[in-house]
């Protein structure tokens, strides 16, 4: 098969974003007198949209709606703040996304963090790649690993799913590239260990950046 599109998940894949996270959950959690988490426990916690990170973090007992729906704005507004504060691309991804650029692909990112910040963390952090979509999390649209959003990318991009090759850093991302019926690559480098991209399965896993030539 020959690959026309890769589309990327971007937290633990494009950009190494974890301090910023959890530096911003755990300020939410600290000024309302709930436990913080270290950063290492982020790394399970993040995933599945920042309204369910929300969910995670707080004490079992205190998950109600009311809780969850006010710490989820306290976040979106510490994080807003703080989103670039660590956050950078991982070694060797901006020069990746160069080349597959110049070699004709078509560049895509889906991801389950808010669409608005999605879009910021690309267009400033990203912004000598070239990508043909960039798409969070949207209401509309059910969050990775349904693949509703990766099947209207491919539409979009006016290729088939065996013609695009999915890349990410969790089972979320591997499991939606399964569903949509594209190639599952993990990244060894992001926030996952490589045993769950393998359980969840990914057909590569990729040791850096520039690994991704070899498969095209």
């Amino acid at each position: 098969m020959t690959f026309k599109s890769v589309i990327f998940d971007l937290d633990g894949t494009l950009l190494d974003t974890l301090d910023d996270i959890s530096d911003s959950a755990n300020a939410v959690l600290a000024r309302n007198g709930y436990p913080t988490h270290t950063k290492n426990e982020y790394r399970f916690f993040v995933g599945d949209g920042a309204p369910v990170l929300v969910r995670r973090v707080l004490p079992e007992a205190a998950r109600t709606e009311t809780t969850i729906q006010r710490l989820y704005q306290e976040f979106r507004s510490e994080y807003g703040r703080n989103w670039k504060t660590k956050t950078r691309p991982y070694d060797g991804v901006p020069a990746m996304l160069d080349r597959l650029g110049r070699g004709g692909f078509k560049l895509a990112v889906l991801s389950n963090k808010p669409d608005d910040f999605t879009k910021m963390c690309v267009v400033e952090l990203l912004s000598t790649s070239r990508f043909d979509i960039v798409s969070g999390q949207r209401d509309e649209v059910p969050p990775k690993p349904d693949p509703t959003g990766a099947l209207w990318i491919t539409r979009e991009l006016g290729v088939i799913p065996g013609e695009c090759m999915f890349v990410g850093d969790t089972s979320i991302d591997i499991k939606t590239a399964v569903a949509a019926g594209m190639k599952p690559v993990g990244v060894a480098w992001g926030f996952r260990p490589v045993e769950e991209l393998e359980s969840a399965g990914a057909d590569r896993i990729l040791e850096a950046p520039g690994d991704i030539f070899s498969l095209l």
